[in-house]
């Protein structure tokens, strides 16, 4: 891993006409992000590469791209030597990502008095059908957002998770990531997980059913890809994501702990869980009606690789944010970043669709997230290439 603060190799290069010219691949990425400890397992990588050379492994221990090609190894590619850089221009933790989004978005970089990123309002809000109100996780906005982005025309699909397998004693309660066209399927994803499920990898199959109109649910590290794509002017792979929603998140868990943890010291099957959640400790309610806590300490050590370092927990580069933190377990914290996320969230108000309460309602809820979003920024290397966790001091003269 390179350690250096300066870029060991220029982002871009002066061409023809003195434009300047992105000429950062795959060769970088690995070193930088992927084998540093960075990769978050976004797989915006994946879902960029024009050449179908980059994998994804969502198995325990893993949640990575790989380069399937084995010419030069895993550590370089031939199309990245022959100039093509679309894997960096989409890491949204390659380089400069956090500023260039900030850009992008907001025309302006996040200052030090913000330390959830930058923001116009932040409501309490709950899905008014009582349906969506209750199969969603707390107030259900999530599930009230897209449905309602589908029957305005806002969107045509969803970039979502399910559970692999579904049916009764058969969910392996392994997120796998899938498209959501409709209410019946906005509702069978809804619901947390707090294992991971790369969202960004169903894109694929929503352009090959013709969706051009894309919502993405995905937790921050997702949530980054999109805007990151544009301002590194990606070309058309980012273009069909239209309305971006971002969940708050300090972390997610390895698959591996429904085994090793809640079956192996308490007995737990994962396939008679039928919800979890986090309130100061790990929540599981079983299909007997049977409910027990779990002591977060002990989950720690299943934590993901990816997101020992991520800086982000309020995921601040979407339309909205969300999150079921605070003391009201049926109302969701929403954070609404941009101009198209406060239309649309005004729009449901006006309609009736969602109810919304002043953020102001639940300070602590506000100042929780503003703690752990320090917290969170804490974890982002010094070592890191052209994006310090703390600014340069200057130098004496």
């Amino acid at each position: 891993m390179t350690v250096l603060n300066e870029p060991a190799t220029a982002p871009y290069a002066m061409s023809a006409g003195n434009k300047e010219r992105w000429q950062l691949q795959w060769k970088e990425l690995y070193d930088e992000v992927i084998t540093s400890g960075l990769c978050t397992g976004c797989a915006g990588c994946v879902i960029a590469c024009p050449h179908d050379v980059i994998g994804y492994e969502h198995a325990p221990g893993a949640y990575k791209p790989f380069h399937l090609e084995e010419e030069l190894g895993l550590d370089d590619c031939i199309h990245g030597q022959k100039g093509c850089t679309s894997c960096t221009r989409a890491c949204p933790r390659f380089r400069a990502w956090e500023p260039e989004a900030d850009e992008h978005l907001f025309a302006r970089v996040r200052q030090p008095d913000e330390p959830s990123g930058i923001y116009q309002d932040i409501l309490l809000t709950r899905a008014s059908d009582a349906m969506v109100h209750q199969m969603g996780q707390d107030g259900g906005l999530v599930s009230a957002l897209l449905i309602w982005a589908l029957d305005q025309g806002y969107i045509d699909a969803a970039l979502t998770s399910y559970l692999e397998g579904g049916g009764e004693g058969e969910s392996s309660w392994k997120a796998m990531p899938g498209v959501a066209t409709t209410k019946e399927e906005v509702l069978a994803g809804a619901g947390s997980r707090y294992t991971y499920s790369a969202n960004t990898l169903a894109l694929p199959e929503a352009l090959e059913r013709g969706f051009s109109k894309l919502a993405l649910v995905g937790m921050s590290c997702q949530s980054s890809v999109p805007p990151v794509m544009w301002s590194r002017k990606i070309g058309k792979v980012g273009k069909p994501i239209v309305f971006n929603i971002g969940l708050l998140c300090s972390k997610s868990f390895d698959d591996s702990i429904f085994e090793e943890l809640f079956w192996t010291k308490y007995g737990l099957a994962k396939e008679q869980m039928v919800k979890m959640n986090i309130k100061g400790v790990f929540q599981i309610w079983m299909r007997d009606g049977a409910y027990h806590e779990i002591n977060l300490k002990e989950c720690h050590a299943w934590t993901r690789e990816g997101c020992v370092h991520c800086p982000d927990f309020a995921a601040e580069h979407a339309d909205i944010s969300t999150g079921g933190i605070g003391k009201f377990n049926d109302w969701t914290l929403t954070i609404v970043r941009t101009d198209l996320g406060r239309e649309i969230i005004s729009r449901m108000i006006d309609d009736g669709s969602i109810e919304a309460r002043p953020g102001d309602d639940d300070p602590g809820a506000i100042a929780l997230m503003h703690k752990l979003s320090a917290k969170s920024r804490e974890r982002w290397p010094a070592t890191a290439i052209d994006f310090p966790k703390n600014p340069p001091k200057p130098t004496k003269p």
